[in-house]
């Protein structure tokens, strides 16, 4: 089932207020050109924080430029189409499960200054999906109840060489189909397809490496051993890796 796409109307206002100390990483600084993930606390939110829908745990941070989501782990072994989707559609081969619609993480992506590009396509010729690169992070508690904090790409590995991913995420920006019946147009990402690992044209976030979505070439795999167990609380935190800083502005989405 897909959900009608309404319109959001949000107003970022971006405050000076001093950076926190990043996290410690697993991985050595500068990897990939990475940095050190955002200091985000697990729970709660910060007075800066905006919530965009009441019923939607989808918050943006206008100051360090981050969407924060909040979900639990649903699969921790098996082949992977997606490493985050909606929750109540594609659990079955998704890590982790998220109870908000995908257009609204598509407009807080949108105020964080994330740019859409292209979604994949594959006829003529297969070209890979386009837009501004996103890091995913991925906050919970051990069994210890000790905060940890990975990327997306720590929990999936290659399903050949069992080595973790090397792919990014873009922002692709899913699309619209329109009902003809009642002329609405729809995201089409709200049929689960929210941070994918197979390429689909209905993404809002893909990997920009040539993936296949079927069962028997799907190139990922939950990487078991570094997954929580599953229903655990998770915070996503998403931060686009903007060209140039963004000075303090306004910005409403329509």
């Amino acid at each position: 089932m897909f959900l009608t796409c309404y319109p959001v109307n949000f107003s970022v206002h971006a405050q000076d207020e001093p950076r926190s100390n990043p996290a410690p990483t697993k991985e050595k600084p500068g990897e990939r050109g990475e940095l050190k993930p955002p200091k985000v606390p697990l729970t709660g939110q910060k007075p800066r924080w905006r919530k965009l829908l009441p019923d939607s745990p989808v918050w943006v941070d206008p100051k360090q430029k981050l969407v924060i989501i909040d979900g639990e782990v649903c699969l921790t072994q098996g082949p992977l189409e997606m490493f985050a989707c909606l929750k109540h559609t594609k659990e079955h081969e998704s890590i982790v499960s998220v109870p908000t619609r995908a257009y609204v993480v598509h407009a807080a992506l949108l105020a964080v200054g994330a740019r859409p590009g292209k979604p994949v396509q594959f006829r003529p010729t297969y070209q890979r999906a386009s837009g501004t690169e996103i890091e995913v992070f991925v906050l919970w508690k051990d069994k210890a109840g000790k905060e940890q904090t990975a990327r997306a790409q720590d929990w999936m590995r290659d399903a050949s060489t069992k080595k973790r991913i090397d792919a990014h995420f873009v922002f692709a920006g899913s699309g619209f189909w329109k009902d003809e019946a009642t002329g609405r147009k729809h995201y089409r990402a709200e049929g689960g397809d929210l941070i994918c690992v197979a390429n689909f044209p209905s993404a809002t976030l893909d990997v920009t490496v040539k993936s296949s979505d079927s069962n028997e070439s799907l190139l990922f795999e939950a990487f078991t051993q570094r997954i929580p167990a599953a229903k655990t609380p998770v915070r996503l935190v998403l931060r686009p890796k903007l060209s140039k800083p963004s000075k303090s502005r306004r910005r409403t989405i329509p």
